[in-house]
């Protein structure tokens, strides 16, 4: 093999970790956080075990974080945001590599649903509650799927949000088909940063996935996807076919929101207010351009 094909492997298997990166607005914060930290410090909001769920809000609510972040920095924005609107919010880490850290959503994206369905577990003990919604970004919207289809969430949870998901995959704007070209490349992916291979469209996680149709009964769905997201790829991949599905593009409810695919889930109070929505559909209330300050 010539040199610069080589070299260009590990490159390859860089550039795709880098592009699928969510770079989170509080990286610092990140480094000094833990998960047990965020619940010592919530004082009484997010991450708040003695939190009973209200006749109004009557299910918690469990964020899932993307790849490359974290229970905390990923939620800065929407934990306060819905903890103020009177919902019990929690969050976890999940997708942990041996002598990674700082950075999570790694791992093998079967086993993070697994750790998903045990923080369920913990969060519904805590509560007494008999079931709880969860909101996801990017990955975090899609693993969920897993956990209801194969773990038996299903039973456990009312309502699915995704942010961003990649419900079939990215190509990352075409950058993904490079792969064949660069041997060894794509093994070189799946053992370095697994949960990176199994979100590239086609992949074997993927394809089960998604085998007999993209949901299961008893679940509501709703798909928040941004025009500009330039990490989940076509933007159209993440909707989802279903009976009980709502798949929304923000540009349809305010044409002024740039975000992409990193601030719709960090910042996007626009996608915020969509978020209760789903969350509560009997008291919905029309997303506008004004959302953004609502």
């Amino acid at each position: 093999m010539l040199p610069w094909k080589r070299a260009l492997r590990p490159l390859a298997a860089l550039l795709l970790a880098a592009a699928a990166t969510v770079v989170p607005v509080a990286t610092a914060q990140a480094e000094t956080q833990s998960e047990a930290q965020a619940e010592a410090e919530s004082g009484g909001g997010w991450n708040d075990y003695s939190c009973k769920p209200s006749a109004a809000h009557p299910r918690p609510v469990v964020l899932v974080h993307g790849t490359f972040a974290n229970g905390v920095d990923n939620w800065l924005t929407l934990a306060p945001y819905l903890t103020n609107r009177g919902y019990c919010v929690f969050s976890f880490d999940y997708g942990q590599l041996a002598g990674v850290p700082l950075f999570y959503g790694l791992g093998p994206i079967d086993r993070s649903a697994e750790q998903l369905a045990a923080f369920v577990d913990k969060v519904l003990a805590a509560t007494g509650a008999a079931e709880t919604d969860l909101v996801g970004h990017s990955q975090g919207g899609m693993m969920p799927r897993y956990y209801l289809k194969f773990l038996g969430g299903a039973a456990e949870v009312h309502t699915l949000v995704g942010i961003a998901p990649s419900n079939h995959g990215t190509t990352l704007n075409g950058l993904t088909n490079l792969l064949a070209y660069f041997p060894g490349a794509a093994d070189l992916l799946s053992t370095a940063t697994p949960a990176l291979a199994d979100q590239v469209t086609g992949s074997a996680f993927l394809t089960k996935l998604n085998a007999g149709g993209d949901t299961v009964p008893g679940v509501h769905y709703t798909v928040l996807a941004t025009r500009y997201d330039e990490v989940v790829t076509p933007y159209r991949s993440q909707f989802l076919s279903g009976s009980d599905v709502h798949n929304v593009v923000i540009q349809d409810l305010c044409p002024l929101d740039l975000s992409e695919h990193a601030a719709v889930g960090l910042l996007d109070r626009i996608a915020f207010h969509e978020v209760t929505n789903a969350l509560d559909p009997a008291h919905a209330t029309p997303t506008t351009c004004l959302s953004a300050v609502g």
